[in-house]
């Protein structure tokens, strides 16, 4: 067996840790020396990190620490370390055996190697020789001491020696599921500059980006607004009435009456400047999963019109904060989330849209004062946004050179018209549960 942490043995081990990980190499005993110095001069202060041991009987074992290596001469507290073992006498056996006394996590000494709990693992000391096949390690194991190993011994676990032909220590860090820049001050003044100076494509004389909210009753379209309304103004606003009442809050038009041919004011023949340029389809992401069938049947029929005329469509994913408790005490951890790329995945499935088009969003509801991730996420949201209008306004640039209009007869009801700014237009849409 090659000493190699492969794609099925990171995966496992992702999975034992929780998140979304990476691993990258720190030290490699073949390579760097199997010595405690040149252990600890790449692996101390780096973070958390995973230590396995290739036997030289094909048995694949180790151990994880959640604290930095630090070489302090003494036992570190972790209460997420762990041992496990991931292949014995080459045959795929994950197990995974939890620290019982936390206290005793690992033993951090400049003269060690890695070494877990009290001597459970201790994997060498000093200077260890390569004898042109293994390292004859000179370490100690003493498996159950700090450790729970339930059936497992060292016997199970090492083939009863420490003779291995290398060791690998990998540092493990948060891997985003969709990667953006650094979340901080800088970026959302990046973001809230682009915004304020975006213009759609000179070339057609549009004056506004027209986006269409479209959603159920409570799934978040006048919140989005005001978050967006509220971070440019620089606090908590409420222009646009929102809430969970049975029939939405937001009543300037007759929700009854469809708009027609014959409703003032109806364009029959619109120019693109009159077109919608995108369509947000808003969800609840609370309700993803329990989603009515007959509003799954309206979205799909909304989108086949959609469609027909290229016109292109995201998803906002409200509510975010709501099903997944690491997201809801720090919102700059959504894209680590694997409960919402779980949710993200299914929405694309059931919208049938490529994940890029699935925007997760935390909107203002009961907060008084601003809060930089929330106008971080929404800002990123409405970029991608305005990104898919210009497209569909690329697609029709040629078109309007030509003299070419678009008829949308009767495409849209219930629509009302939120300017947002000079240069674009919010227009919610509802339909009733």
């Amino acid at each position: 067996m090659i000493a190699e942490f492969k794609k099925e043995d990171r995966s496992q081990m992702t999975k034992w840790i929780g998140g979304m990980k990476k691993y990258t190499l720190l030290y490699k005993a073949s390579g760097d020396g199997c010595t405690s110095t040149a252990f600890h001069n790449a692996c101390n202060n780096k973070g958390p990190t995973v230590t396995i041991l290739y036997n030289h009987d094909n048995f694949i074992y180790g151990g994880y620490t959640s604290v930095s290596w630090r070489s302090i001469g003494n036992f570190q507290t972790d209460t997420k370390s762990f041992l496990f073992k991931l292949y014995q006498n080459d045959t795929w056996s994950p197990v995974k055996m939890p620290i019982a006394n936390y206290r005793n996590s690992i033993y951090d000494h400049a003269d060690f190697g890695p070494t877990f709990g009290d001597r459970d693992l201790q994997t060498f000391s000093g200077k260890v020789k390569f004898d042109g096949t293994i390292f004859n390690l000179n370490g100690k194991t003493n498996f159950g001491s700090s450790y729970t190993v339930n059936d497992e011994n060292y016997k199970s676990i090492a083939n009863g020696n420490l003779r291995v032909k290398d060791i690998e220590v990998y540092l493990v860090e948060e891997e985003p599921w969709r990667k953006t820049p650094k979340w901080n001050t800088m970026l959302l003044a990046e973001l809230k500059e682009k915004i304020e100076k975006y213009r759609p494509l000179p070339g057609l004389k549009i004056p506004q980006a027209r986006i269409l909210l479209v959603g159920q009753v409570g799934s978040g379209k006048s919140s989005f607004y005001n978050t967006i309304n509220s971070i440019f103004r620089g606090y908590i606003t409420s222009q646009a009435c929102s809430g969970n009442a049975e029939h939405s809050l937001t009543t300037v038009f007759n929700p009854s009456v469809p708009v027609s041919t014959d409703t003032l004011g109806f364009v029959d023949s619109a120019h693109v400047s009159e077109t919608i340029h995108c369509v947000v389809l808003v969800l609840d992401g609370t309700t993803v999963d329990v989603m009515a069938e007959k509003v799954a049947e309206r979205l799909k029929k909304l989108q086949m019109r959609m469609n027909q005329r290229g016109i292109p469509q995201v998803v906002l994913l409200t509510k975010i904060d709501k099903i997944c408790e690491r997201t809801e005490e720090d919102l700059s951890n959504v894209f680590y989330s694997p409960l919402v790329k779980e949710t993200v995945e299914r929405v694309s499935q059931i919208m049938g849209l490529p994940r890029s088009h699935i925007l997760p969003v935390k909107n203002y509801e009961s907060e008084m004062d601003l809060n930089d991730n929330v106008n971080i996420l929404a800002l990123m949201s409405l970029q991608q946004i305005l990104h898919f209008a210009d497209d569909y306004m690329y697609n029709h640039l040629d078109k309007h050179k030509e003299g070419i209009s678009f008829s949308f007869h009767g495409m849209f009801r219930n629509i009302i018209i939120i300017t947002m700014s000079a240069v674009v237009c919010l227009l919610a849409f509802w339909f009733y549960k």
